[in-house]
């Protein structure tokens, strides 16, 4: 079964190369958090270095949450350092989910990264079922992308990598939440400190939780 997983995943990305187009996977982490940014990369993947890896390493090449932090980590330096003609990363702050709204917000996050590429592109491939809204340039919607296109899953692994490692600095300077380990997600551990200690300014005041908390 993982071979033909593996043989599926890559297609889309494999007929564009084909046809000589150049293509951005853009893929977002951190929805669904109470607390911290939305991350949202864009990556342009080198089309012969990716067929030139290893099997086993294209295999990773994948939705983030299913890698280790080992892998991930491992990955996202691959991913910059060899298999990327581009790349880029781009944060939407708490204040700005705030300001508009989780998908506004989001897609905010997913131009800025589209925009910081420095290089043209033909095609833009978007992880989920919706477009990126005003963004005038091609693109095509991919429900799961991030286990079909392998140049999503990069994007994937590229937001979650630099997502993860700044909810882990934030935790030093916000001390008694566990940013560190759920990483703004809403864990029991991140709600009972939220009962404890109350929101910080990393957390999301129109999600739900921090807004009855806020105004019971």
């Amino acid at each position: 079964m993982e071979d033909l997983q593996i043989q599926e995943r890559g297609t889309i990305d494999r007929e564009l190369w084909a046809q000589h187009r150049v293509c951005a996977g853009v893929d977002e982490v951190g929805r669904g958090c109470l607390a911290g940014p939305v991350v949202a990369a864009a990556v342009v993947l080198h089309g012969k270095k990716v067929e030139q890896i290893s099997a086993l390493t294209r295999a990773k090449l994948r939705d983030s949450k299913t890698l280790s932090l080992k892998q991930r980590e491992e990955m996202a330096e691959l991913i910059e350092t060899e298999l990327a003609l581009a790349h880029a990363v781009s944060f939407a702050t708490a204040r700005e989910v705030e300001q508009y709204g989780i998908v506004g917000a989001t897609q905010r996050a997913m131009q800025t990264a589209l925009l910081q590429l420095d290089i043209p592109v033909d095609l833009t491939l978007v992880d989920g079922n919706q477009t990126i809204q005003g963004w005038a340039a091609p693109q095509k919607t991919l429900v799961k992308g991030d286990n079909l296109s392998w140049s999503i899953a990069a994007a994937s692994i590229l937001a979650k990598v630099c997502r993860d490692r700044w909810m882990v600095q934030a935790d030093s300077h916000y001390p008694g939440y566990g940013f560190a380990k759920h990483v703004g997600y809403g864990t029991a551990a991140h709600r009972q400190a939220l009962q404890e200690l109350g929101p910080c300014v990393l957390h999301r005041r129109n999600f739900a939780p921090i807004r009855q908390m806020l105004h019971p």
